[in-house]
């Protein structure tokens, strides 16, 4: 069974820098300074391309935890997914998509993931990761969507 959620961000930023932002490693780093994120392996500044893999570490509910993701797809600036190739859950898709609007643009995150350990993961998908990593993203986005051009 996979959970899902959506989050969106408006930006006064164009699509395209708001593209390369969401891709951006460094930024990615200093949105998720509270937890300590940082890049390990793989492409570990500027930003990451399409086939590119990145290994994260970070404290989250207190356990230090090690996630690689790959880009496995990538449409500049209409979008782009990363999915975990090894890491804490069973399963995590996470797409990017970038809208131009009137007065800048806007990204919506499409998140789809599992955890492990059957019904006990299934009940803590719904307890505890899902609004755990909604909030996540949609602070992440929030962050990028202000940075000034």
């Amino acid at each position: 069974m996979t959970v899902s959620f959506v989050c969106r961000a408006e930006s006064a930023l164009p699509r395209e820098r708001l593209f390369d932002l969401a891709r951006s490693i460094d930024a990615h780093v200093e949105s998720q300074q509270g937890a300590g994120e940082r890049a390990i392996g793989g492409v570990t500044t500027g930003l990451i391309a399409e086939g590119q893999e990145v290994t994260w570490r970070a404290r989250h509910f207190g356990l230090p935890l090690t996630m690689t993701s790959r880009i496995t797809s990538m449409d500049f600036p209409a979008g782009f997914v990363d999915e975990q190739v090894r890491g804490p859950f069973k399963s995590f898709r996470h797409v990017h998509e970038f809208l131009t609007t009137e007065t800048g643009s806007v990204m919506t995150d499409r998140v789809e993931f599992s955890a492990p350990f059957g019904f006990l993961g299934r009940l803590v998908e719904q307890v505890v990761l899902r609004p755990y990593l909604q909030r996540l993203i949609r602070n992440r986005g929030h962050f990028l969507a202000s940075l000034q051009d």
